[in-house]
């Protein structure tokens, strides 16, 4: 049996396949697929997570003990089983595997219907390869490519009503969205990757399996960013009556010159926590902590009540206006909106805000599922499709055209990608780069990592977007 720390690629592909190998073309010896996102929610992707998913899962030689495994569950799964073709690859590539991964940069920002993966066999013996892989590998990067450009999507937002309204957006963006999705996610492996995707554009996050990604796939000894913040098990626990020993703990044992320390206030009446406890009983411990004490509603509409706590806490604590004519909370106290945040509901609050003449820097807002977990294949429309083949040495182009769905077309032959004049991506076929460069590297090749990017370059290459 495989170990069970460790999936085994024979199996991790869907039953269907399993039966591929006998399908193609007597003489096929070459098999080119590619990814690409084809539309969907937003207007740009955002490709992150294929190095994770070589150094976690393709670099690792396929073993004796995985065909063995593999056998007796496919035999008895679907009745039949690639037993020699696999091997073949233990026998010939001692488990690596024969095969060329081509790909854009990951942080690289691009259009829907523009190739980000390719993947060919590299030895005629196994053109079945490509087509077995796809269900992981196309995994591999639908999910954090659609989070991160999710991400990207936000950060947009933000930072329109931030250019609009703060006088220094570019000291506030990096923490004005803050990911609260691990409990939301549907596994520790999928809040790792999901949350390293949004730290590409971010640097607040509570996701720690995030660190652990970015650490152990992208050489960042440290992604991200959190403080002490509260939460309603451990206000409560003081007992309603002892709701102001609560806030002086938190304030007491976290707050202090150059410190942040958040605490939820709506446990039970949040106008009488703002206005009575932070905004009377704790004031003026709160304008002397020498750091920054940042208030968290946690229920209700936040396009309503988030407006009406900032401006409940100006009355307490005063503001002033600033050089774009939008009022802004002294520096020591702010606002965390960690419930209700999407897409959707973002563009909302901040012009909420905004109609009231209150800036984006007053707050920060916290996404958990909305983030991390409300995202599907089909959000960015994500597919692989084969578009060659060598039969006998004769090279075909293949592709899908259903009748009754053109978006779902896909693209012949061997596919290259370039930078436009305008600083945009392409998709072409090779034959048609004209001396141009190819956007698509080599990055994987018969078990071997060919590229190896660190986060920085990375969130260098994202960042171009929001400069253009």
């Amino acid at each position: 049996m495989t170990s069970q720390n460790r999936s085994s690629l024979v199996l991790d592909t869907d039953s269907y396949k399993l039966s591929h190998f006998l399908q193609y073309p007597p003489g096929t010896q070459f098999v080119s697929s590619y990814i690409e996102s084809r539309g969907g929610a937003l207007d740009r992707v955002v490709f992150f997570g294929l190095q994770a998913y070589i150094k976690s899962t393709l670099l690792a030689p396929v073993t004796q003990a995985d065909v063995d495994e593999a056998e007796a569950i496919a035999q008895a799964h679907v009745g039949l089983f690639n037993r020699a073709g696999w091997q073949r690859l233990l026998d010939r590539h001692g488990g690596r595997l024969p095969v060329e991964i081509e790909a854009v940069p990951e942080g690289s920002v691009l259009a829907p219907h523009v190739p980000v993966v390719q993947i060919r066999n590299t030895d005629a013996e196994f053109h079945w390869l490509p087509g077995h892989l796809e269900t992981a590998l196309l995994r591999a990067v639908w999910y954090p490519s659609t989070v991160a450009s999710l991400s990207l999507a936000c950060k947009r937002v933000l930072k329109r009503y931030l250019d609009e309204t703060a006088e220094d957006p570019d000291a506030v963006l990096p923490f004005a969205l803050h990911d609260f999705g691990a409990r939301g996610a549907t596994g520790d492996e999928a809040a790792g990757l999901g949350g390293a995707a949004h730290l590409i554009h971010f640097l607040g996050t509570d996701t720690l399996a995030a660190l652990r990604v970015t650490r152990a796939h992208y050489g960042e000894p440290m992604a991200g960013f959190s403080i002490p913040a509260s939460e309603h098990g451990t206000m409560t626990s003081w007992g309603r009556a002892n709701e102001v020993d609560a806030y002086r703990n938190m304030i007491e044992r976290f707050a202090g010159p150059q410190k942040i320390v958040a605490f939820v206030v709506d446990s039970y009446d949040l106008w009488n926590a703002i206005d009575h406890i932070v905004g009377d009983e704790l004031k003026t411990l709160i304008e002397h902590t020498g750091g920054r004490v940042v208030i968290r509603p946690d229920s209700g509409d936040p396009v309503t009540v988030l407006p009406r706590v900032i401006e409940h806490l100006m009355a307490r604590f005063g503001h002033r206006v600033n050089a774009k004519g939008y009022r802004v909370l002294p520096d020591f106290i702010r606002v965390i909106q960690g419930d209700g945040i999407d897409l959707d509901s973002l563009p909302r609050i901040l012009q909420a805000l905004k109609q009231r003449g209150l800036s984006t820097e007053n707050a920060a807002f916290g996404m958990g599922g909305g983030l991390l977990q409300k995202v599907n294949r089909d959000t960015l429309k994500w597919a692989m499709k084969a578009s060659q083949v060598v039969v006998n040495g004769e090279v075909r182009d293949v592709f899908k055209d259903p009748v009754t769905d053109p978006g779902k077309r896909s693209r012949p032959g061997r596919l290259a990608v370039v930078r436009e004049p305008d600083d945009s991506l392409r998709g072409l076929r090779v034959e048609e780069l004209g001396g141009r460069e190819n956007l698509m590297r080599s990055v994987f090749r018969d078990g071997e990592l060919l590229v190896d990017d660190d986060f920085a370059t990375i969130r260098g290459r994202a960042a171009r977007e929001l400069s253009r």
